[in-house]
């Protein structure tokens, strides 16, 4: 890179105490600086300086970068100019936008990951882009792609059945509960601003797309409320789409299920916040609630038992939710970074192992033997060739089940080694490779992505979109 198209590295935003949408202190866009100067050097503000973002072609209109620069995988909607490109030994998303939108999505990125909330990773918002004749080109948010996780219009390549759906609405609405907790209004809820990735036969959802996201340190109930609307109208839409190509089963009504959220949400809303009442002798029910909540995947940090007046009754009340409970449960003892439900599904089998094997046995100690005997002996057993098929977690959870079905099915006991290789070979060897589909994705998949992706920026019949994305 020639000196006059060097970079200049700016930390990263630290006031996290900032309560709602990050401040306008810049220009909107490139087309707002026409009169300006030209800046000499790209402007880069990122939490750490990594040299190889210098080398990628930022002179370029993005819609515009040569091929070799870009990774082939599949993209959702989106009104914006997004490409996927190679840094290092990951992959990147890329998304042309305003330099205000850019710092503000960058900065809810950083909030929410902070927060410990299921979203991508931010790393950059390059400003101050022009090409070599000096014409001044948009700012980009530059976000780590999530590995094995994929739009969902991408998850399966032939028909969505409805049960699919349903899991994917489910995932939704827990994501939007995680957020709305901790007093995030995103503004913008859809399956389309949303990843999804395999968990133990369900999915977990990532927040993609934070541009229109506030952070408060509580919701009201109308904003709650109007996210959720948000949230059926977009996912009706959305399923009317696929309903129109052929992608869902035509027994499928959109909007009925789109109000699926609804239900999921308030469900999982009301376990994890209502009050609740029962007599006094009665207290085992403080369990119960407890273990509701871990089984959702949450930790009751602290709660309220309140004695009403008459000292009849007990009021229970979970203060502090925290979620990831069995995720930290295995890393603490295993040091396995897994999805909540794989999470889940791993413990469980650990625990049956300890039962089986060691039950007077040190819980730490019998999770490194479950390790060393179970579960790396299963990674180790799948070939290189498809190594990518399924990330590791879930790929022992897949195993796991598969074995208990022989048992059933056979009525003995299925040593390990035989249901692994029953396994790869009825199983593994016919699935598509999730990796590899993001990498390669065959070009049907793309076509259909790439025409949506058109139709999102200009209407269906080629006009303008008539509301093209706010700034404010």
């Amino acid at each position: 890179m020639t000196e006059e198209h060097s970079a200049q590295w700016h930390d990263e935003p630290t006031d996290y105490g900032q309560i709602g949408k990050l401040p306008r202190f810049t220009a909107a866009s490139a087309d707002d600086n026409k009169a300006a100067s030209v800046a000499s050097s790209l402007n880069i503000t990122a939490a750490a300086a990594d040299p190889e973002l210098l080398d990628l072609p930022w002179h370029i209109a993005l819609e515009d970068w040569p091929a070799e620069n870009l990774a082939a995988l599949p993209r959702g909607i989106s009104r914006h100019i997004v490409r996927f490109a190679h840094l290092g030994g990951s992959v990147i998303a890329i998304k042309e936008t305003s330099e205000h939108v850019a710092r503000h999505e960058y900065h809810m990125l950083r909030k929410l990951a902070r927060l410990d909330v299921p979203c991508v990773e931010p790393v950059a918002v390059i400003t101050g882009r022009t090409t070599l004749d000096g014409r001044p080109l948009n700012p980009v948010l530059v976000t780590r792609h999530l590995k094995f996780s994929m739009p969902y219009r991408a998850l399966f390549s032939q028909m969505l059945r409805k049960d699919t759906l349903t899991r994917l609405i489910d995932a939704q609405a827990l994501l939007l509960v995680r957020l709305h907790l901790i007093g995030f209004y995103w503004g913008d809820v859809s399956l389309s601003n949303t990843l999804f990735r395999r968990d133990a036969g369900a999915f977990a959802a990532y927040l993609v797309d934070a541009e229109t996201g506030e952070l408060y340190p509580d919701l009201s109930l109308g904003q709650r409320e109007y996210d959720l609307e948000i949230a059926r109208v977009n996912i009706a839409g959305e399923l009317m789409d696929l309903l129109d190509g052929g992608l869902i089963e035509e027994k499928v009504d959109p909007v009925a299920t789109s109000e699926l959220i609804m239900d999921s949400y308030r469900r999982l809303w009301a376990e994890l916040t209502e009050k609740e009442s029962f007599e006094l002798g009665e207290r085992w029910r403080v369990g119960a609630r407890i273990r509701r909540l871990n089984e959702l995947g949450f930790d009751v940090e602290e709660y309220a038992i309140k004695t009403t007046q008459n000292g009849s009754t007990i009021q229970l009340q979970p203060k502090v939710v925290d979620a990831g409970h069995h995720q930290r449960r295995l890393l603490r003892l295993t040091g396995l970074d897994a999805q909540e439900n794989q999470a889940r599904r791993l413990l469980n089998d650990m625990d049956s192992f300890r039962a089986d094997n060691n039950p007077g046995m040190d819980e730490e100690y019998s999770a490194h033997l479950w390790v060393s005997q179970i579960f790396e002996p299963i990674v180790r057993s799948i070939p290189r060739d498809l190594s990518g098929k399924l990330e590791p977690a879930e790929a022992v959870h897949e195993v796991l089940e598969h074995r208990w079905y022989m048992s059933e099915k056979q009525e003995r006991h299925i040593p390990l080694a035989e249901a692994v290789q029953s396994y790869i070979d009825s199983i593994l060897r016919h699935r598509r490779d999730e990796a590899a589909i993001m990498l390669n994705p065959d070009t049907e998949l793309l076509k259909i992505l790439e025409v949506e992706t058109e139709e999102s920026r200009y209407g269906s019949d080629g006009s303008v979109d008539q509301y093209p994305d706010s700034d404010d």
